[in-house]
């Protein structure tokens, strides 16, 4: 293992700006190799359907479909995975969904309306979804929580189908994801990936129905067939590596901070894990935790690659200081573990998700707090949300205009309409003028 040198910066240096800057660059440019490679797994998908389905599965996924048939779980599958589950995974399965499922209730868009003096009432309708996609990873990098995350507020948001599609490398199926699916309440399921999966949803096939948003998250090809296809559906984001921001005032435990830097990093090599404190000595002490607790981890080339490249401490003159800072850098997730959260938390601008205190782990937020984990990354969190149950809803406006309102506001559109010389426009207004 390569030595950890993990950056530290200090907010008062003249050339921090820079500094934190070039820490935070993230450059993943299109791959345009990548590109075409997605551009024509979805032309084929486009034009051949099924056949190219079953092609691209047992190609890439070194399976043996012979039918298209094959290719979807029965429900008998997804019920028997959720019965088959040992007890002490269902149980912590089922208070996780029932936790996200609360949360998610309080998210529910209503519509509205009100009325004018005139008698016009104005409004907005909110619809669900008819049609969600889910990608969800397959083979060794399963994840049952993104399930439940990705397809709960959907299903409380009232889409009445959500398709799940998860690769089965070498036929190997994850049973906790196929528990996940059939305790979130997915209608359809499929044994595909990669960008053939996301075309097939985009598109529809003779087998896999065509839906109105895609969302979850996957590798490259995906990410990149998500990104052409964008437009045709909808997508949720295209998002970058994991991120933790944690502001300490340097009395929590020092082994506790370094532990919650490590579970951001352990994701990939391109995670980012900073920790920002006004304690100089505490930045040094939780470098020596992170030493000493690196040599426990099962991922520690990982942990360590992050921390290398992407991690640093920044020491700041106050709290105050660090808030600002963590707007900058507008990151997923923000641990503020210190003695008033909620004085700080009302400096703060930008956050996917903010953890207030001591105890509360960012950690706590990927499984089973309730709150979404599917949460802007790389800075996006300066004009993004985290994925919630208004994203699988629809706002539709409701305009019913009276007589006296279609006179009045004729009046208007014609004037506005003729100085924009749309003469169609204001005549279309000026035959309802009294």
């Amino acid at each position: 293992m390569t030595e950890l040198h993990i950056a530290k910066l200090d907010a008062s240096s003249a050339d921090f700006d820079q500094q934190l800057q070039k820490l935070l660059d993230w450059d993943e440019s299109d791959d345009l190799e990548v590109q075409q490679r997605v551009l024509a797994i979805i032309a084929d998908v486009r034009n051949n359907g099924d056949q190219a389905l079953i092609e691209y599965t047992n190609r890439f996924d070194h399976c043996t479909i012979n039918k298209a048939s094959e290719l979807e779980f029965s429900r008998a599958t997804l019920t028997s995975a959720w019965d088959n589950l040992p007890t002490e995974q269902a149980q912590a399965l089922q208070i996780a969904a029932e936790r996200i499922r609360a949360y998610a209730n309080h998210q529910k868009l209503a519509s509205w309306q009100y009325q004018e003096a005139d008698g016009t009432v104005l409004g907005q309708k909110i619809t669900p979804l008819d049609s969600v996609g889910l990608y969800v990873p397959g083979g060794k990098a399963a994840y049952p929580s993104s399930v439940l995350m990705n397809a709960i507020p959907a299903k409380v948001a009232g889409v009445s189908q959500l398709v799940m599609v998860v690769p089965t490398p070498n036929g190997e199926t994850n049973q906790l994801v196929l528990a996940a699916a059939y305790l979130a309440g997915v209608d359809r399921a499929f044994a595909i990936g990669g960008a053939q999966a996301v075309a097939a949803l985009a598109y529809g096939t003779q087998t896999i129905p065509a839906v109105a948003k895609i969302v979850g998250p996957g590798n490259i090809y995906v990410a990149t067939a998500k990104k052409l296809v964008f437009g045709q559906v909808g997508i949720d984001m295209i998002a970058g590596p994991s991120e933790i921001l944690i502001i300490c005032d340097g009395k929590t435990n020092p082994d506790w901070i370094a532990m919650d830097l490590f579970s951001q990093a352990e994701h990939d090599e391109n995670a980012q894990a900073i920790l920002i404190s006004d304690d100089g000595h505490f930045l040094n002490t939780v470098e020596q935790s992170i030493n000493k607790l690196l040599l426990e981890m099962e991922r520690a080339d990982i942990i360590k690659a992050s921390l290398n490249t992407r991690g640093a401490f920044i020491k700041v003159k106050d709290l105050d200081q660090g808030a600002e800072i963590a707007n900058r850098i507008a990151p997923e997730h923000l641990e503020l573990s210190i003695e008033d959260p909620e004085a700080l938390c009302q400096k703060i601008r930008h956050a996917g998700a903010i953890f207030m205190g001591r105890h509360t782990a960012e950690a706590l937020g990927d499984y089973c707090a309730g709150p979404n984990h599917v949460l802007p990354t790389s800075s996006t969190a300066r004009f993004s949300s985290p994925l919630g149950v208004y994203d699988f809803q629809k706002r539709s406006s409701l305009i019913n205009c009276s007589e006296a309102g279609a006179d009045k506001l004729g009046q208007i559109a014609s004037l506005l309409a003729r100085g924009e010389s749309l003469t169609a426009h204001a005549r279309s207004a000026e035959y309802r003028l009294k």
